[in-house]
């Protein structure tokens, strides 16, 4: 049985955050962790899924493009991460405050997924090491994360992509 989703879109349009005290405590401490990074190690390889090259043929072109757009990329993913942190405790967000989750989670779990060299092919559990299930080692936890970080992403997708309506023809 699927646990019960923690994120939905209520009636009335707004998003409804249900989230033990523990995810929301994990939540609201993850963004602090990112902004170090970010602040403390600009250059660490884990960030450069956040940064990618603009312009991979021609670093003359992609060295500009750093120049201008550098700032403002950076600020937005710390304006995302402050938006989690800030509503990790609320148990509604506005949809502006959604699409700020939205982004934090992303950023969030391109970082961890670098980290742990999680690939863009679906992982078969079926070919997982049986053995392989030590709970006190660091990437399980971090593993762990990521799928939770990845299923709250696709909850809050769902949740903002179920207001959308397509405009019929004529």
């Amino acid at each position: 049985m699927l646990p019960r989703p923690r994120i939905v879109r209520t009636r009335n349009g707004e998003i409804r955050l249900r989230l033990p005290a523990e995810e929301r405590e994990l939540l609201g401490g993850l963004p602090a962790q990112l902004r170090a990074l970010l602040r403390d190690a600009p250059d660490d390889p884990a960030l450069l899924r956040l940064f990618p090259p603009a312009y991979i043929e021609h670093p003359e072109n992609e060295s500009e493009y750093r120049r201008l757009m550098g700032d403002d990329l950076r600020e937005r993913h710390l304006s995302a991460l402050a938006v989690l942190e800030e509503t990790a405790g609320t148990d509604r967000l506005t949809e502006e405050q959604a699409h700020g989750w939205l982004a934090a989670l992303n950023d969030l779990r391109l970082v961890l997924g670098t980290r742990l060299d999680v690939g863009e092919e679906p992982i078969d559990h079926e070919d997982e090491d049986e053995g392989n299930t030590d709970l006190d080692n660091p990437e399980v936890a971090a593993l762990a994360l990521y799928h939770y970080l990845s299923w709250l992403q696709e909850q809050m997708v769902e949740a903002l992509a179920s207001s959308w309506r397509p405009v019929p023809d004529g």
